[in-house]
């Protein structure tokens, strides 16, 4: 990941809103969650919220498919595995011992 969409990222996750919602949508998990619920869960007009979801796509945080006459939204696992790695690639200067822990737990995503 380069820095440009690394920043589109973080400034789309550093809305309090925003950040709830990938939550929500990572908590869902593969199945993803449609607009509606993601608005009455987080107690948010479906207006306001379509502004969200729109920023988080934009990122490349989430993805969207046609449900019937919904739009389903799921996390986008692979850019947020990129963003931590981008954020940890040269973590501690090369310092195993302190790394390890992060990137195992990496591991266990794929």
């Amino acid at each position: 990941m380069d820095v440009e969409p690394a920043l589109e990222a973080l400034s789309a996750l550093s809305h309090e809103t925003r950040l709830w919602v990938f939550r929500l949508l990572v908590q869902a998990g593969p199945e993803g969650l449609p607009a509606g619920e993601i608005a009455e869960a987080l107690g948010s007009r479906q207006n306001t919220m379509s502004s969200h979801l729109k920023t988080l796509a934009t990122a490349e945080l989430i993805d969207s498919q046609r449900d019937g006459r919904s739009i389903r939204y799921q996390a986008n696992y692979d850019t947020v595995r990129q963003l931590v790695l981008f954020l940890m690639e040269d973590c501690c200067a090369g310092n195993n011992a302190v790394c390890r822990p992060v990137a195992e737990s990496l591991a266990m995503i794929n």
